[in-house]
C-alpha cells in the first residue's frame, strides 16, 4: 500500500477512536458510515454499529480500568483495528483518500468550520528498524513505567 494512504488511514483511525468518547462521536460514526456507503453500501450500517460497539468498549475500559494503562491499551487496540479497516477500504478504492481527507478536515475537525482558528499543517513520518522504539505525539506525550532506557 502507498505509504501516504497508510498514513492517512492511521491518522483517520486515531481521530475516529479519539472522538468515540466525546460529544463528536456521532459525527465520526456518520462520517465513517457515509464513507463506506460510497464503496460498500451494504456494509455501512454494520460499520456504524461496530463504531458504536467500539465506543462502548472504550468507555467501559476507561470506567473499569484500575490503571490508566489498561484504558490506553484498549484505545490502542481500537486504533489498530480501525486502521486496518480503513487501510483495506483505501486499498480497494484509493480514490476515497480525497474524501477521507475532507472528512478529517471538515467533519471531524475539533474546531467547527469557519471558526477562524487555523492550525498549521504538520506531517510526521517515522520508521523504526530492528529493535528501536519510536514515540510520536501530536501534542503532549507522557511515558511512564519501567523498561530499557
Amino acid at each position: 500500500m502507498d505509504p501516504e494512504l497508510a498514513g492517512l488511514a492511521s491518522v483517520a483511525a486515531a481521530t475516529v477512536v479519539q472522538l468515540l468518547t466525546t460529544a463528536g462521536w456521532e459525527r465520526a460514526q456518520n462520517s465513517m458510515g457515509a464513507l463506506w456507503r460510497r464503496v460498500y453500501p451494504d456494509r455501512a450500517d454494520t460499520v456504524e454499529s461496530e463504531l458504536e460497539e467500539s465506543r462502548a468498549v472504550l468507555l467501559a475500559a476507561r470506567e473499569d480500568a484500575n490503571e490508566p494503562a489498561e484504558a490506553e491499551l484498549a484505545e490502542a487496540e481500537l486504533v489498530s483495528e480501525w486502521q486496518g479497516r480503513l487501510r483495506r477500504l483505501l486499498a480497494a478504492e484509493p480514490a476515497l483518500a480525497a474524501e477521507l481527507r475532507r472528512i478529517l478536515a471538515v467533519d471531524l475537525s475539533p474546531e467547527p468550520p469557519g471558526s477562524g482558528r487555523e492550525e498549521p499543517s504538520v506531517t510526521v513520518s517515522v520508521r523504526a528498524l530492528d529493535s528501536s522504539r519510536v514515540y510520536v505525539a501530536g501534542r503532549d506525550q507522557h511515558i511512564t513505567g519501567g523498561g530499557d532506557r
